[in-house]
């Protein structure tokens, strides 16, 4: 998959891609394919704090603030590292949910801890005039960015529909099927599914042409 140069794909926000419909998911995809070769998408410190930016998990506040007191230090460089590895680890349940599976007991204890040390909280937004209770997570260390994911995360093997995640069918790329029929194949039409169009109509041509 990848983006033509030139072309304004809405699929892409800041360098990073969203098409999952879940967080968890949009996640994993930080780490695409493009022209056949698998892409790191979070290389820096920087780049995940853009990725939480893009995402509409961190304000350019916050994720200026982090940027400054933490920049290139050493636990900035291991929450990353961190980071990277627990997407990895998702991708394997991910995985294994897309082909009946279930997700393992150790991922769950991971999980687990994960939520208990960096929790997502609760608080009475009221700035519609009418009070609405939202979640939001304390963002004054590189740890604190573990808990959207971690959330996330859980919410996607708890609640979610699990015969509506799916790997696209053409790339590496996953997503939560919201379509009415479900019947969504692709990581988005822009992408792949054109090409797929393409690609199917070119065949019929050929097959046409040899009758």
């Amino acid at each position: 998959m990848g983006a033509d140069k030139g072309v304004r794909n809405p699929d892409w926000k800041d360098g990073f891609l969203f098409i999952g419909n879940q967080l968890a998911l949009d996640f994993l995809n930080t780490c695409p394919v493009q022209n056949g070769e698998t892409v790191e998408l979070l290389c820096d410190f920087g780049a995940l704090l853009r990725w939480f930016q893009a995402a509409d998990l961190l304000s350019s506040r916050q994720a200026a603030s982090l940027r400054q007191q933490w920049g290139e230090s050493a636990r900035a460089h291991h929450v990353l590292e961190a980071m990277r590895e627990l997407r990895e680890k998702l991708r394997t349940e991910v995985l294994a949910i897309e082909s009946g599976g279930i997700v393992r007991r150790a991922a769950v204890d991971e999980l687990n801890d994960l939520l208990a040390k960096y929790p997502m909280l609760t608080r009475v937004q009221a700035s519609s005039g009418t009070p609405a209770i939202e979640l939001w997570f304390d963002s004054r260390r590189p740890e604190d960015l573990f808990a959207p994911v971690a959330h996330s995360a859980a919410t996607l093997f708890a609640e979610v529909d699990r015969s509506r995640v799916r790997k696209c069918g053409q790339c590496v790329l996953h997503f939560y099927d919201t379509s009415k029929k479900g019947t969504r194949r692709w990581c988005s039409m822009q992408l792949c599914g054109n090409r797929f169009k393409v690609a199917a109509y070119a065949a019929r041509r050929r097959t046409s042409v040899r009758n």
